[in-house]
């Protein structure tokens, strides 16, 4: 793992650490879990037949990734360069690189530059200085509560956001 990598909390690496590799410029969320092995195989291992099958594979997450809270990485799995992983996806198939997956399980959301201009277009306006100074003060300043479901507030957020999404 590069010096640069990041990781929010620590990752469940499971019983074949060694399998996975983390490359430059990554940063891995919360409670992500690589798993690199598939121990179903218990189930049937006791048989003649089957008691010398194993399953693994090796996990490759490339530079410049973002993996998302809660994310799970399935074994045989390659991640981007460049790409993000949204919290909570369970990441079967190797993901592209410059792209924005998501899902259960996890599919193509859209490319990483359709993301950071999206992301852009949604950053509100706020105080460089004060949110420097106090992040906290500046957020809960800029940011609207979220109203209930069902609302007039709602629905126009909803058609507002609508317009924004690509």
């Amino acid at each position: 793992m590069a010096p640069d990598c990041r990781f929010m909390g620590f990752p469940t690496f499971g019983s074949e650490p060694y399998l996975v590799s983390i490359g430059k410029h990554v940063t891995i969320s919360t409670n992500v879990s690589f798993i690199t092995h598939d121990g179903g195989t218990w189930v049937f291992r006791d048989q003649p037949r089957f008691e010398r099958v194993i399953k693994y594979g090796r996990i490759v997450v490339h530079d410049n990734c973002f993996i998302g809270a809660r994310a799970i990485i399935m074994p045989g799995v390659s991640i981007g360069p460049n790409a993000v992983v949204a919290a909570g996806s369970v990441v079967t198939k190797s993901v592209p690189p410059n792209s924005v997956v998501a899902g259960v399980p996890a599919r193509s959301l859209c490319t990483v530059e359709e993301y950071a201009e999206n992301a852009l277009r949604a950053t509100p306006a706020y105080d460089l200085r004060s949110y420097q100074r106090d992040k906290q003060v500046e957020l809960l300043r800029v940011l609207p509560m979220p109203t209930a479901p069902g609302s007039r507030c709602e629905q126009n957020s909803a058609r507002v956001s609508v317009l924004h999404s690509d």
